[in-house]
C-alpha cells in the first residue's frame, strides 16, 4: 500500500468533516499530502473531524456543495491536482424524510463539484465517490458488476444514481478533451472507529454500550458487504493515484470486501457482541411499514482486482476489532490520535 504518490500534492476533498472524510484527511497528512478540506460542519456531535484535532492538519474551507461559486472559488485559489468528492447526504433513512434536500446535495452537488473542476486546469484526476446502492437491486445471489442497470430504489441510492449518470456525462462532454482521469467509486457498507451518524448498525452498537443497554436491531436478516473504513479511502486514494498515471485505468469501480465478508446484520451485531465482551446483547426489534431498504445486496469487485491488482486487507472480524478498539478508547478518554495513526499504520504495512 504505497502512497508515496500524494507526498508534496495538493488534494481537495469535499465533505472531509464527515467520518469517511476525517480519516482520508488523516491518511493523507501522514503522507505529507496538502489536503484542502471543502464541507460544511462536521454532521454529528460528537464528530471524529473534532474529536481528532482534524483541521490542525489540513486547510479547511467552510462551505456547502450546493454553492457553486464558492466551491469554483476554492478551486481557483487552491489549485489542487486531485480532487475527491466525498460530499453528501448518505442516510437512506433521511432521504425519506428530506428528499428535496437529498437530491439537493447528492445531484446537483456532483453538477456543481464537476462543474468547478471542469474550470480549474490544475485538477489531472478526479474521484466521485458513491454508493453500491446505485444499482437496480433484483435481490441477486451474486454480486453486482459495473456493467449492471444504475436504479437505485429510495431517493439516497437513486440520487447517487443520478450522480453516476452525471459524472459520466461530464467524462464524455468535457473531461475527455481536456484529459482529466475520472473514475466513480462504488463502495459498500464502511464501519469504524468515529462514526457517530445515526440509524446505522454499529454506531447504534456502540452507543447501547456507552449505555450499558441492550442492542437492538430493526432488521436482522439484510444483507451487506461490510468493510473498515479505511479500505474504500485507501482504495480511493490508489485509484486517483493510478488514473493520474495512466489514464486507461479512470472508470467505475466497486470497492467491497470478499463474498466471505458479506453477512447479514444478525451476524454482523453477534461478532460486535463477541469482540467487545462485558455481556454484550442484542434483540430483534423489526418494524412494521418501515421504509423500503433491499434486503440482499453485495458486489462483484473482479474489476478492480485485475485492473489494479487490488485485494481486501482486512476481513469482516478484523474490521470490528479494530471499530472496537477506537470505541474503547473513546469512551475510556484515550488518546484517539494516537488509536487512528496507529491503525492507519497497521492497515498501510
Amino acid at each position: 500500500m504505497d502512497l508515496s504518490f500524494y507526498k508534496g500534492k495538493t488534494v481537495l476533498i469535499t465533505g472531509h468533516t464527515g467520518f469517511k472524510g476525517s480519516w482520508m484527511c488523516k491518511v493523507l497528512a501522514m503522507q505529507g499530502a496538502k489536503v484542502i478540506g471543502y464541507a460544511v460542519e462536521p454532521p454529528t456531535k460528537p464528530s471524529l473531524y473534532e474529536l481528532a484535532d482534524i483541521e490542525k492538519e489540513i486547510v479547511s474551507v467552510s462551505g456547502d456543495i450546493r454553492n457553486l461559486d464558492k466551491l469554483s472559488e476554492t478551486l481557483q485559489k487552491y489549485r489542487p491536482e486531485i480532487v475527491i468528492h466525498m460530499a453528501a447526504q448518505p442516510i437512506v433513512r433521511e432521504s425519506y424524510v428530506n428528499p428535496v434536500y437529498t437530491y439537493e446535495t447528492n445531484v446537483m452537488g456532483t453538477v456543481n463539484i464537476c462543474e468547478a473542476v471542469r474550470q480549474c486546469d490544475s485538477v489531472k484526476s478526479f474521484i466521485n465517490v458513491t454508493t453500491d446502492k446505485v444499482y437496480k437491486n433484483n435481490e441477486w445471489e451474486w454480486g453486482y458488476r459495473e456493467t449492471d442497470a444504475l436504479d437505485g430504489y429510495d431517493p439516497y441510492s437513486n440520487s447517487k444514481s443520478c450522480s453516476e449518470l452525471v459524472t459520466s456525462s461530464y467524462i464524455k462532454s468535457f473531461f475527455n478533451s481536456k484529459e482529466i482521469a475520472v473514475s466513480t467509486c462504488r463502495a459498500g457498507n464502511v464501519i469504524g472507529g468515529g462514526d457517530f451518524a445515526k440509524d446505522r448498525i454499529i454506531p447504534d452498537c456502540v452507543r447501547a454500550m456507552e449505555k450499558g443497554q441492550e442492542i437492538t436491531v430493526r432488521n436482522p436478516y439484510s444483507k451487506r458487504p461490510y468493510q473498515h473504513v479505511l479500505e474504500p479511502v485507501v482504495t480511493y486514494l490508489i485509484i486517483a493515484a493510478e488514473q493520474c498515471r495512466n489514464h486507461l485505468l479512470a472508470g467505475n469501480y466497486n470497492v467491497g470486501p470478499d463474498d466471505c465478508d458479506c453477512v447479514n446484520t444478525g451476524e454482523l451485531v453477534n461478532l460486535f457482541c463477541e469482540k467487545w465482551g462485558e455481556s454484550a446483547r442484542w434483540k430483534n426489534i423489526s418494524e412494521e411499514n418501515a421504509p423500503h431498504e433491499a434486503n440482499f445486496l453485495k458486489l462483484d469487485c473482479s474489476k478492480i482486482k485485475k485492473s489494479l491488482a487490488w485485494n481486501p486487507r482486512w476481513h469482516i472480524s478484523d474490521a470490528i476489532e479494530k471499530t472496537v478498539e477506537w470505541s474503547k478508547a473513546y469512551l475510556g478518554g484515550q488518546d484517539i490520535k494516537a488509536v487512528m495513526n496507529k491503525q492507519i499504520e497497521e492497515y498501510l504495512v
